[in-house]
């Protein structure tokens, strides 16, 4: 996984015999508190059902529409900040 993308974050395991410092645990959490936003942002698209279900109309367009839906996600969240 670290061949393809070097920016990738994946928290630290501890083990019985490698438990996790002070320093780990907090990266731990920084980790986490980022990946719970894009799970967020990824399950408010999912109600578009772009993503979630089969797409069947030409692969040409999905592109397009994929943009769309994003850009109306980002204006609604706009109008709530």
């Amino acid at each position: 996984m670290y061949k393809n993308n070097k920016n990738i974050l994946i928290p630290k395991k501890k083990s019985k015999k490698n438990p996790l410092t002070k320093e780990e645990k907090e990266k731990n959490k920084e980790i986490s508190k980022k990946r719970i936003d894009v799970e967020n942002i990824i399950g408010d698209i999912k109600v578009f059902r772009i993503i979630s279900d089969k797409y069947r109309c030409k692969r040409n367009r999905f592109g397009l529409r994929f943009n769309l839906i994003v850009g109306i996600y980002n204006y609604q969240l706009r109008l709530k900040i």
